[in-house]
């Protein structure tokens, strides 16, 4: 598998040795994650679903789930821009858990009519285009995955930009479904610790100071003291949302 040649995120230390720090709040933080976990599978059972971004948050909801045995489905979704680094999480988390992560695609020919008209790389000429192009790879394929669903899951955390500060460990979506994120009062050291203990597979990227990952051409590294999303749409003025997470 090759890695993607980022000019601006030469070789680093890794992650953990980086950022990982056991805090006297983490072992009570894992129990309660694991109880919110229990409790939407029980009220939700086959209407909850993991949506993943295979980022490193939601690899450790994934640990959570099956260490546990919950019954709970992990889907994610596949843009067709993804890092070789993102895709090769899949067949890592079928080694270590023993189950497939269900992949959902944009429709090819949507993909290929907004390629034909605006370009390979539309999404750097304005945001409304940008938007256009996360409405195909990512929006409506999220809302396939979510069809039927009562509930989902998510890793968002207060910490990662000034937008999710107010995240909710549960909440309405605005489309009538529940939405789950069970670590939200997590720190991004309390992430890499538990990452560290239970030797949790995650994305290379994150060692070259990439702590948001998504589409290969909207993702760059950030430099210290940047805001955690900073490396998303970096030449845009924005909140750094594609949709998924948008306030209603």
């Amino acid at each position: 598998m090759s890695v993607s040649a980022l000019p601006w995120a030469a070789a680093a230390g890794h992650a953990i040795g980086l950022y990982a720090k056991w805090t006297p709040a983490l072992d009570t933080k894992i129990a309660a994650a694991l109880q919110r976990l229990t409790d939407a599978s029980i009220a939700h059972g086959d209407g909850l679903v993991q949506s993943s971004s295979l980022g490193v948050e939601d690899m450790v909801i994934t640990d959570l789930i099956a260490r546990t045995g919950l019954p709970i489905a992990i889907s994610t979704l596949d843009t067709g821009r993804l890092h070789a680094e993102t895709l090769a999480l899949l067949p890592q988390i079928k080694d270590r858990y023993g189950f497939d992560v269900e992949v959902f695609k944009p429709v090819a020919d949507a993909v290929i009519q907004f390629v034909r008209k605006e370009g390979e790389d539309a999404m750097y000429n304005s945001i409304e285009l940008r938007k256009a192009c996360c409405g195909i790879r990512k929006m409506e394929p999220l809302g396939r995955m979510l069809k039927g669903r009562s509930a989902w899951i998510t890793g968002l955390r207060r910490e990662q930009s000034g937008a999710r500060g107010d995240v909710a460990f549960e909440e309405d979506d605005g489309n009538g479904r529940r939405k789950v994120s069970p670590i939200a009062d997590w720190t991004w050291s309390e992430v890499w610790a538990y990452v560290e203990k239970y030797a949790v597979p995650y994305n290379p990227l994150h060692d070259q100071f990439m702590p948001s990952i998504g589409c290969a051409p909207c993702t760059r590294a950030i430099a210290v003291g940047e805001d955690f999303r900073a490396g998303r749409w970096w030449w845009e003025e924005s909140n750094k949302e594609c949709g998924l997470h948008a306030k209603s």
